[in-house]
């Protein structure tokens, strides 16, 4: 059974539906929780779904079952990569590439790694010698302390020597602060503190209705409170965080799936749509038109359903709508039933008992002084020909419904029943015309 999964979790990875061939693993697992190949498979899985927490978790167990499996190094140094924990994906990386040295991806992203190592060494004194912090549009900065500090500075400028000043906002820009920024996906909000070297015991993450609370508590250093409102509520069962070496990853899970327009609350800000959804009562959108009078076309809508349904008929149309009510009401059993006696009774019936008509097939029950249709075949072909002398009948009549034989005095035509008449009819004239 779970090899069958297994096969399925791969057709499933291969047509690129990443999330069934997860889920697929993962059931595979609950059968096989002893297989390293499959926690490999499913950290492949997490990774092309942006799972990368989770595919390092996968990669890590499938190398705790079978420490020689490969590509588990080279899931985790590829996860490790995209979490920006560079070191930690070269060291799997170099593992991996030792057991299979003739695989080229290996030495790839070493190298991918090794650069941006280097890039990093050569950020930290850059970062150090500015003056005042960068804020970037698409990521909010925790440094009340600095900015405070920072405007101090600066109101204090025409007072004081540049070297002063320089010197007093490099300490300002010393004091300890980890910025922070997050991404969001339609049932979570992941939160990011770039927090390198914090061991785990000194994170403190607490979640509340709308409410996240940091605190990184290192000894020798000012502790980092970070509590925001947010600005949507969350599940706090499913929140959860990992500190890893580099950064401090939380997982906050939506009770809506709205999209924030910033992480935390603000009064200004109204709360969005739903993704991929309209607002329920939302306006329709207006077009430009040279008209003046803009058209209110739900009202319009609804005065003309108002019109229908209050619409008074007479003869056949009343009776037709009653019975198109009627079908329109019904439920599947009723309309099943309509449908069969009516077209196995040749019109004659109509019963809303599917108890009744389910089991049986109709009989037709013409009412008084009406006759099957089928019965005025001959009469209606033998008038053809008296009407059309030298006719010839190609055709036929296909009689679905019934009339009465011929209106007389005492007979009506009955409003309920009409007639279909499939005919092909060639007359010869002596003009060679055709009827």
């Amino acid at each position: 059974m779970a090899s069958d999964l297994e096969s399925k979790a791969k057709e499933a990875y291969i047509d690129d539906h990443f999330k069934l061939a997860a889920d697929l693993y993962t059931q595979a697992l609950e059968q096989n929780p002893e297989s390293a190949e499959l926690f490999a498979e499913r950290a492949q899985a997490n990774i092309k779904l942006n799972y990368f927490t989770e595919a390092v978790d996968d990669a890590n167990r499938a190398i705790a079952l079978d420490p020689s499996l490969a590509k588990a190094y080279l899931r985790k140094g590829t996860a490790c990569f995209n979490l920006e924990e560079y070191q930690t994906a070269k060291a799997a990386l170099e593992t991996g590439a030792a057991l299979a040295p003739a695989d080229q991806r290996f030495t790839n992203l070493i190298q991918q790694c090794d650069q941006r190592i280097a890039e990093e060494i050569d950020v930290i004194p850059n970062q150090s010698s500015e003056t005042i912090p960068t804020n970037d549009a698409s990521t909010d900065v925790d440094a009340s302390a600095d900015v405070d500090a920072s405007a101090d500075a600066v109101a204090s400028a025409d007072a004081e020597p540049v070297d002063e000043l320089a010197n007093q906002m490099t300490v300002a820009t010393a004091k300890p602060k980890y910025r922070h920024e997050f991404y969001q996906k339609p049932e979570e909000v992941v939160v990011t503190i770039f927090a390198k070297g914090i061991p785990a015991n000194n994170v403190s993450v607490d979640f509340g209705e709308q409410i996240l609370s940091v605190t990184i508590d290192v000894p020798g250093e000012d502790a980092y409170i970070f509590q925001p409102r947010l600005f949507g509520k969350i599940v706090t069962s499913k929140c959860r965080y990992d500190v890893l070496s580099t950064k401090i990853e939380i997982r906050l899970a939506k009770v809506e799936p709205i999209q924030w327009t910033s992480l935390e609350f603000s009064k200004e800000i109204t709360v969005p749509l739903k993704s991929n959804t309209l607002a329920i009562g939302a306006p329709r959108p207006s077009y430009p038109s040279s008209k003046s009078k803009r058209t209110d076309w739900d009202k319009l809508e609804a005065e003309v359903k108002k019109e229908e349904k209050d619409e008074k008929l007479d003869g056949d149309a009343a009776l037709n709508k009653f019975f198109r009510d009627i079908y329109a009401d019904a439920d599947e059993d009723t309309r099943r039933a309509m449908r069969k006696s009516f077209v196995e009774s040749n019109g004659t019936v109509l019963s809303t008992n599917w108890k009744e008509v389910g089991s049986k097939k109709v009989e037709g029950s013409p009412p008084d002084g009406l006759e099957f249709l089928a019965l005025l075949e001959s009469t209606l072909l033998s008038s053809l020909r008296r009407l059309v002398p030298g006719c010839v009948i190609t055709g036929g009549v296909q009689i679905v419904a019934m009339l009465p034989v011929m209106p007389t005095s005492g007979h009506k035509w009955h409003p309920m029943f009409s007639i279909w008449l499939n005919l092909h009819v060639t007359a010869f004239s002596p003009s060679d015309q055709t009827v």
